[in-house]
């Protein structure tokens, strides 16, 4: 241990811990805007300077190891006076058009700039109306021709504060890189690896840049517009999903805590604005799954090495950010990538067929949104996926945030409004079908059902599919199941970095599995690019992920998404057999064609 004074309080610490680590032990508050724990700590900003006694420059306490005998003054004048000029170094550099800054309010920067009286909220105010931004002008004109061409992730250089925390999220979560510091001296700016384009560079689009930036530099390209023309048309009926993700955070900043706004005032608000059919994904994720599932019996039957002697698990396809990056950097596992579409695109499928059918509805008339945890389906819905000729099975994918965006700006009070239903057919999930929107969901879900297709019966207890970490210091989960005489070894990853590291030992023979779920997001879907950031510094997709857990255990009357009842009379009515004709016709996709 190490002992230590700051701000006259002696405190005891772990070898090796930082100064600012030191200081929240002790109860004293140090800002920072760079610094994210464990991801980026490089003291880039200069917020976080403290005083130590008997050092003549100040120190950056993000990055500064507590020694024994320190005493540290962490809000002196001195102290006070530089986090100021650091403060007004980057606000040199910075737009402050907030009042059209997709951040609504969790932009750490305007906060600093608040409590260190650099800018007045009047002045603030000012500055924003007598000159709008071309992104504002943009965000209230846009239209739908204009909205398909633009990027799924959208950066603005003039709110760039150069913290690095982005060029961390995208090397050392995702393994990509496609952010850098470019350029040197007062030219020095963060931007594209190589001076490139984004998707050049390999963004796959999974936001985790958007979700660890302090400020609005960077966000998902605004979607909202298409929804609110699609709601005004009268000749259109709008078809909106919910993903189990989205369910646990939408309340986030509409006076709800996490998880405690049920997916039925949702649905509740979504009829407010004028949506005409509320529906949850789970549905389709369930639907996912008897095809996944089945699929995956067939591969345990016909598995072989590769012509380098590779002997290649199953791995799953619900992500498109996953996918997309099989397709940019490891196109030797294209082939193996379960060949399921993901439960959006499913729902996309069936909403436009059996279900339009049903309703008498005609398909290009039908408006169908996802509302989703993920910033990759922005990019996923215009994959040519089409179950009628000429029109695509989705049409528009919201984030939470615009979510969130959406109902504030229309003034919808969700603690007034009253739970409704979710709409029949489509409604109806099960437990397995929530835990898809959690880190090892899928695959767990996946288990439960090929385990009674093999054996004729369920498991006696659905959670009984227990992972624990792979050992030796390797990044990811696994498990060994028997189905019916069958070994079954599985592995869970999260972030494309800790995929990277899993797709290499299996081809260097380390490891070997027959079924592997990757997720591109830390914790899965929970963790999102998509979801609402709180501003706290902490990885909230694990917790999120837990509330999945909550439903599966005891909202839900079915754990098992075979079980699931509309989904039988969808297969007797309409599709026939899961991974038969029909099914793979409108359910399946193949990962080579161009899109």
């Amino acid at each position: 241990m190490v002992e230590l004074i700051i701000d006259d309080v002696t405190v005891s610490v772990e070898e090796g811990a930082t100064l600012l680590q030191a200081a929240r032990a002790a109860g004293a508050e140090i800002p920072t805007l760079c610094y994210f724990e464990g991801l980026n700590e490089i003291g880039a900003c200069r917020v976080c300077v403290v005083e130590v006694e008997g050092e003549d420059r100040l120190s950056a306490a993000c990055n500064t190891a507590a020694r024994p005998g320190m005493r540290v003054r962490t809000d002196t004048e001195r102290v006070r006076e530089a986090r100021m000029a650091a403060l007004q170094l980057i606000l040199s550099q910075h737009d402050l058009n907030c009042a059209y800054c997709t951040r609504d309010g969790t932009c750490r920067l305007q906060k600093l700039l608040l409590a260190y009286d650099l800018i007045e909220r009047d002045e603030l105010f000012d500055m924003v109306t007598e000159a709008p931004s071309p992104y504002a002008k943009q965000l209230v004109r846009g239209k739908r021709s204009q909205w398909k061409a633009q990027a799924p992730i959208q950066r603005r250089t003039n709110l760039c504060v150069k913290c690095g925390r982005c060029v961390a999220a995208c090397k050392r979560l995702e393994g990509i890189g496609v952010w850098d510091f470019v350029g040197s001296g007062a030219a020095s700016n963060v931007g594209v690896r190589n001076g490139s384009y984004m998707k050049a560079e390999g963004c796959v689009a999974c936001g985790q840049c958007i979700t660890h930036c302090p400020t609005g530099a960077l966000s998902e390209r605004d979607d909202i517009q298409l929804l609110r023309d699609a709601i005004a048309d009268p000749d259109v009926t709008t078809v909106a999903q919910i993903a189990p993700a989205t369910r646990t955070s939408w309340g986030v900043g509409l006076g709800a805590e996490e998880g405690a706004l049920p997916v039925e005032r949702m649905a509740a608000a979504l009829k407010k604005l004028g949506v005409d059919y509320v529906f949850d994904t789970s549905f389709s994720a369930d639907l996912t799954i008897m095809e996944e599932a089945t699929e995956l019996l067939h591969v345990l039957a016909e598995r072989a090495p590769d012509e380098n002697g590779v002997v290649w698990p199953m791995f799953t396809s619900c992500c498109p950010a996953w996918v997309t990056h099989v397709k940019n950097a490891h196109p030797d596992v294209l082939d193996r990538l379960s060949t399921a579409k993901s439960p959006m695109m499913m729902f996309g499928a069936v909403a436009k067929t059996w279900f339009a059918q049903k309703r008498g509805l005609d398909p290009a008339r039908v408006f169908s949104v996802a509302l989703m945890p993920c910033t990759a389906k922005k990019t996923e819905v215009k994959l040519p996926m089409a179950a009628n000729e000429g029109v695509f099975d989705m049409d528009a994918s919201l984030t939470t945030r615009e979510l969130q965006r959406l109902i504030r700006d229309a003034g919808v009070d969700v603690a007034a409004l009253e739970d409704v239903p979710l709409d029949d057919p489509l409604g109806s999930y099960t437990g397995a079908g929530v835990i898809f929107g959690t880190t090892g969901g899928v695959m767990e879900a996946a288990l439960r059902s090929a385990h009674c297709f093999v054996t004729g019966s369920v498991p006696a207890d659905p959670e009984g599919f227990a992972f624990s970490p792979a050992g030796a210091g390797r990044p990811w989960k696994e498990a060994s199941f028997d189905l019916a005489g069958t070994r079954v070894r599985c592995a869970v990853a999260s972030g494309l970095a800790n995929a990277g590291k899993l797709l290499d030992a299996i081809r260097a023979g380390e490891a070997a599995y027959e079924f592997v779920e990757v997720m591109a997001c830390p914790s899965g879907c929970a963790g999102g690019g998509g979801q609402p950031i709180d501003g706290t510094d902490r990885e909230l997709g694990l917790e999120r992920g837990q509330v999945l857990r909550g439903i599966d255990r005891t909202v839900t009357s079915l754990r098992y998404s075979h079980e699931n009842p509309v989904i039988k009379v969808l297969y007797e009515e309409f599709l026939g057999d899961p991974c038969g004709e029909r099914a793979h016709q409108l359910l399946h996709v193949d990962h080579r064609a161009k899109g």
